[in-house]
């Protein structure tokens, strides 16, 4: 009987650190890096996450969600976390250091640093997950306290090898390792791969252009071509490009910067994954369904060669890819003096200029939450509604005469429906990236949750449950695994127990 209570005992320790190490299986983030959290950034806008307020699985996530999805950690307040916990920060205004999955910061809302000025953020119910520059959008960048950052040594991301030093990778340099040179350009992508990526530095070189880094590299052995590669297909991709318009550089077979930003343009405007790698999208450029170059609708960057006049005067489909304007953050926003007659925003643009227009409304009482910049369908509710209330044609757009009555003096302020002001519709929450404000009820920050999740189109429960956290997952299963183990180990004592009462009565029988 000691033996089979050891045995017994035994099963329940071994149940016991099977069932914490299948835990620590679901939890994310066991080896999170930096390049990691960016490649898993990258996953979200390529493969088109919804954005869900408080999602934080696959495919459907908010900003913050989109974050702890991959490495968990503090999902409240995750610069304030990195300060608490001594972790670097700093203004962008002052620059971004080259570190791959920087947290990136404003009021309410948080991305993803990816490295070459660009960024990854799930922005709202209406923009999904987004890719773009990072310009003058953001305030902080910080290093997350769940990820782990790479001093020195080659890193690869997204196809491409850099090269880190000091915590940073380089750019503008080349570096010789192990007996071989690499050149580095203004993006930090290496000139060619390395033939370890366990190598350690050796010399350095001095600052080398773009055009040199290109000359010393060879064309790509697996038919890609990219930043670096030289040869006939090289001018066979330039000559292609100058005939659709993106591109006026010389012939020459150099793959550098102004051939990569071509390729860019051609890429966004075909609605193709802006990477500036010339792949197997390369084969749609010289297809007779290529788009020329159309000014119109490539807006997040300047035409390559773009005079100054031309830039100014070209067409933007909306402020949110407007990223070549750069205003002085130390600047008021006087929007009252910059607007004259052109000002116009409707459904689905995003512009820090939108921002005071919200703010107007909020003051006005037709919209309720945080203004974040983001002219979704709660915006243009209120809009309308403003409209309606100042005898203006409801066209839930702000032109010039729906700016100057918002700011007006005159403006007439909302009054709410006293018989449903809990839950009314009529005064419609702006459609953040993170949760209500502290002040909302619970019943308001409820029908927010579920506005967006309309918006987002997800209509049945098996969606909704995704949302659900990952810490709350881990629990759930943790406490399943030892609920079965204990009723396991308690049916056998119990079966056990009752046949050794049966042979003691029996045994008790026979002696009367």
């Amino acid at each position: 009987m000691k033996l089979f209570k050891k045995i017994i005992t035994f099963i329940m320790i071994a149940a016991l650190i099977v069932s914490v190490a299948a835990v620590g299986t679901i939890s994310p983030g066991a080896a999170a890096t930096g390049v990691g959290l960016s490649e898993w950034a990258m996953r979200a806008y390529n493969e088109g996450w919804s954005y869900v307020w408080g999602g934080d699985s696959v495919g459907a996530v908010d900003c913050s969600g989109m974050i702890t999805s991959y490495c968990g950690g503090n999902r409240t307040s995750m610069l304030a976390d990195a300060k608490a916990n001594g972790r670097d920060w700093g203004y962008i205004s002052n620059g971004i250091p080259n570190i791959h999955g920087l947290g990136l910061s404003r009021p309410n809302h948080v991305g993803v640093y990816v490295g070459n000025g660009m960024e990854v953020d799930a922005r709202g119910s209406d923009y999904g997950v987004c890719y773009q520059a990072v310009g003058d959008r953001w305030e902080c960048w910080f290093k997350l306290t769940a990820i782990t950052y790479p001093t020195t040594g080659w890193q690869k991301f997204n196809g491409d090898y850099y090269y880190y030093e000091n915590g940073e990778y380089i750019t503008d340099t080349s570096r010789t390792i192990d007996g071989v040179t690499y050149y580095f350009g203004s993006d930090g992508v290496s000139s060619n791969s390395p033939s370890s990526t366990s190598s350690s530095g050796g010399s350095s070189g001095g600052s080398s252009s773009g055009s040199t880094s290109a000359t010393e590299a060879p064309e790509e052995d697996n038919g890609v071509l990219k930043r670096g590669s030289t040869g006939p297909k090289v001018e066979e991709l330039q000559a292609r490009l100058q005939e659709l318009g993106y591109y006026d550089g010389p012939i020459d077979g150099i793959f550098g910067e102004q051939t990569e930003a071509a390729f860019k343009l051609f890429q966004k405007q075909a609605g193709l994954y802006e990477d500036g790698i010339a792949g197997s999208d390369a084969d749609y450029l010289f297809s007779d369904d290529a788009p020329a170059y159309t000014p119109s609708i490539v807006t997040t960057a300047a035409r390559p060669n773009q005079t100054a006049e031309e830039e100014q005067t070209g067409e933007s489909g909306s402020d949110t890819d407007n990223e070549s304007e750069v205003t002085d953050p130390d600047q008021p926003d006087n929007n009252a003096e910059k607007k004259d007659d052109e000002v116009r925003y409707s459904s689905g643009d995003y512009a820090d200029d939108i921002v005071p227009i919200q703010e107007q409304l909020i003051e006005l009482g037709y919209l309720e939450g945080e203004a974040d910049g983001s002219y979704g369908t709660m915006t243009e509710s209120a809009v309308k509604e403003f409209q309606a209330a100042n005898d203006m044609e409801t066209t839930g757009v702000v032109d010039q005469a729906t700016y100057d009555a918002i700011f007006s003096n005159d403006a007439v302020k909302h009054v709410p429906e006293a018989a449903t002001e809990a839950v009314s519709p009529t005064a419609p929450k702006i459609e953040n990236s993170v949760a209500a404000t502290a002040n909302s009820t619970t019943v308001e920050r409820d029908n927010a949750a579920l506005s967006q999740k309309s918006v987002a189109g997800i209509t049945d429960s098996v969606q909704a449950a995704r949302v659900s956290s990952t810490t709350n997952l881990e629990f759930i299963v943790w406490l399943g695994i030892m609920i079965v183990v204990m009723l396991i180990t308690f049916a056998i004592i119990y079966t056990v127990e009752k046949k050794k009462a049966r042979a003691v009565a029996h045994i008790g029988r026979r002696f009367q």
